[in-house]
């Protein structure tokens, strides 16, 4: 009738809404995790889900429990009692009694020298079983044999004579009469036949059990405990009227104690749910392409590829990107990638399959009627060739909103290595004057050098990044504007950061290149003085860069508001000489100020002159020219030379 625990039980059997699984042990009704889950209290299952893998236990009988069968059978861990005298010492290793189990397919072991071990119900009831292990050798347990996984009954004896209607078991272990038995070295235990007999095939495995062994039981359910059906289950009676071990009858399948199904009907479910499934991930599919198509024409896709395919071959390297490659490049726009946020945008980091590194830049909502600016700009953009403007890569426009990918830079933003501590590198005065000189050229070129004039709108120390050579690369191009060679300026929408915005542009609204000028100028304060450009005060009172500066020029205190930093790499002269740059470029008559041309042939000048360079050397003078000294700063010489080192056909 029942049929070894050791037998696989079928999974996802439980009641509906209940777990089938406590770790690698399927659970399935009658037996149950948690309340409502299980038949009656002797099938609730605890689940110990802090062990790795978890483990169950029969809470009522409080034993660790390892298999389930539905043909009626269970394994639990047995004890193995280990008695260090013989004077008919007593144990009781299991006690069933008010539950549905009952220990068959057991053998009842005892280990020892010349010992007696019994079996019995209850203290002073019939022997049930029982078996004599002899000494081998003198009184000591020397050598225990087995033969073919089973005890011989020298050093070791078993038996499985005992009714499986016993619930209750006892034992006791004694010295054969007329023997001396051993005292310290004698085992009696129950175990599950196929287990031992599996294990347990050379003698030193009976020396190295563990605490446990894993004990065979069967269970019964009550008729009254579950809706019973003749028409689709066989049961069959057992000890009494009431208890009974069930099954589903030949053309059905499933939990006999839940419901009892036609072969075949379950599968056609399942197959039917597989196929539902796929169906649903289909459609999915389409509908996410469709979407894709849609964002695609309308962040400008169209636009862009009429644009690419009419150029004349400089956009070549301007790739279109799908949405899978930048969310498997980012790690699905993980918020452990993220490098920055913007006003029109978040940056995060991220590789290409080929293992290079970029940054991508997941910009805000694009308007519907500012995309042919948008398209625009990405072309113009990728048009851009020099050395200190970080390179746009590509795009995506097949998300919501579009993504633009641009060269990765390692070292941060400049603002970081004015305003915050950093120990691992001190921006020495020269390297200020290289940075400011490198992001002055690079505006130079945007207004001036590029196919078409680009306005860059938001010139400022965290839009200047350094790679890893700290060399100046200017970013952030979201809110560039770019303009026909004949217009002066463009009217806009303001738009820039607080503390850099040109006063002229945000009361007219008219954008020129002059309104970079003057946000440059903030950034050359800010490589002076080494202040934000709004600043907090001793008396945590905040105040404008510019105005404090504006005010030391008055004063005739520019050497004051040098960083102290720098003040033992730089001199008066030199401190003069940016000072009075940066004041031209604050002009708040946009008129008034250098282009920046002007001001990168400034600064390239001072880094010569500094250097020792003659100006002959470059050939960009005539012969009659002297090197540069910081007195010349005074006069305000400009270099007659372009400060745009790069060419169309340059690739950094």
């Amino acid at each position: 009738m029942f049929q070894p625990a050791s037998a696989q039980s079928p999974p996802g059997l439980a009641r509906p809404n209940c777990p089938d699984h406590c770790g690698n042990i399927s659970i399935p009704y009658p037996f149950g995790i948690g309340r409502d889950c299980y038949m009656d209290e002797s099938f609730d299952v605890k689940c110990h889900e802090t062990s790795t893998p978890p483990r169950a236990f029969l809470r009522r009988i409080d034993m660790e429990l390892v298999n389930i069968t539905l043909e009626g059978g269970a394994v639990v861990m047995g004890p193995v009692i280990s008695v260090e005298s013989l004077d008919r010492h007593e144990v009781l290793p299991l006690n069933l009694e008010g539950t549905p189990f009952f220990p068959i397919y057991n053998y009842f072991i005892a280990v020892g020298c010349n010992t007696r071990a019994s079996l019995w119900t209850k203290k002073g009831s019939t022997e049930h079983a029982g078996c004599d292990s002899i000494c081998s050798n003198g009184s000591s347990i020397t050598n225990i044999r087995t033969e073919n996984g089973e005890c011989s009954g020298e050093d070791c004896c078993q038996d499985m004579r005992f009714p499986a209607s016993l619930q209750v078991l006892n034992t006791s272990l004694e010295s054969i009469e007329g023997k001396q038995g051993s005292d310290g070295q004698n085992l009696v235990f129950l175990a599950d036949r196929q287990w031992f007999l599996s294990k347990i095939k050379r003698p030193q495995d009976i020396n190295n059990l563990p605490s446990t062994v894993p004990v065979s039981l069967a269970w019964l359910v009550n008729n009254n405990s579950w809706p019973y059906n003749e028409d689709t289950m066989d049961c069959a009676m057992f000890l009494n009227s009431t208890t009974f071990d069930c099954s589903c009858r030949e053309g059905y399948e499933g939990n006999p104690y839940l419901q009892c199904t036609v072969i075949g009907l379950a599968h056609g479910a399942v197959f039917l749910l597989i196929g539902a499934w796929w169906m649903h991930k289909l459609i999915k599919r389409r509908k996410c392409i469709q979407l894709k198509k849609k964002f695609f024409k309308r962040n400008g896709g169209m636009l862009l590829q009429q644009q690419l395919s009419s150029s004349d071959g400089s956009l070549q390297k301007t790739k279109v990107f799908s949405s899978n490659e930048l969310e498997k490049a980012t790690d699905y726009f993980n918020e452990n990638r993220v490098l920055g946020h913007g006003g029109q945008g978040t940056v995060y980091k991220g590789m290409l399959d080929d293992g290079s590194i970029v940054a991508v830049k997941k910009s805000t909502m694009v308007d519907g009627e500012k995309v042919e600016d948008f398209i625009n700009e990405v072309v113009i953009l990728s048009q851009i060739n020099h050395r200190n403007v970080v390179r746009l890569l590509g795009c995506c426009l097949e998300t919501e909103v579009p993504l633009l990918v641009y060269e990765f830079i390692p070292n941060g933003t400049l603002f970081r290595y004015l305003h915050e501590q950093n120990e691992d590198f001190m921006l020495s005065w020269e390297s200020r004057l290289r940075i400011a000189s490198e992001a002055a050229g690079a505006i130079s070129h945007l207004h001036s050098s590029a196919s078409i004039p680009i306005y860059h709108r938001d010139i400022k120390s965290t839009n200047i990044l350094l790679d890893e050579k700290y060399r100046a690369k200017v970013s952030d191009f979201g809110t560039s504007r770019s303009v026909s060679i004949d217009q002066t300026h463009l009217t806009t929408k303001v738009q820039g950061t607080f503390g850099y915005l040109d006063p002229e542009y945000f009361q007219t609204s008219q954008l020129t290149e002059k309104s970079d000028v003057y946000s440059f100028g903030v950034v050359l304060v800010e490589l002076l003085s080494g202040k934000k450009p709004l600043f907090l005060t001793s008396s945590l009172e905040t105040v404008s860069l510019v105005v404090h500066f504006n005010d030391s020029m008055e004063d005739g205190r520019i050497f004051d508001i040098v960083d102290a930093q720098v003040k033992g790499d730089c001199n008066e002269e030199e401190a003069t000489v940016i000072a009075n740059l940066a004041k031209r470029c604050l002009n708040l008559n946009g008129r008034n100020r250098p282009t920046m041309r002007e001001v990168a042939r400034k600064l390239e000048g001072i880094l010569l002159s500094r250097r020792g360079i003659n100006i002959q050397q470059i050939g960009e003078v005539d012969e009659s020219s002297t090197s540069l000294s910081c007195s010349s700063f005074e006069s305000g010489i400009d270099l007659p030379f372009d400060s745009n080192p790069s060419t169309s056909s340059e690739t950094w």
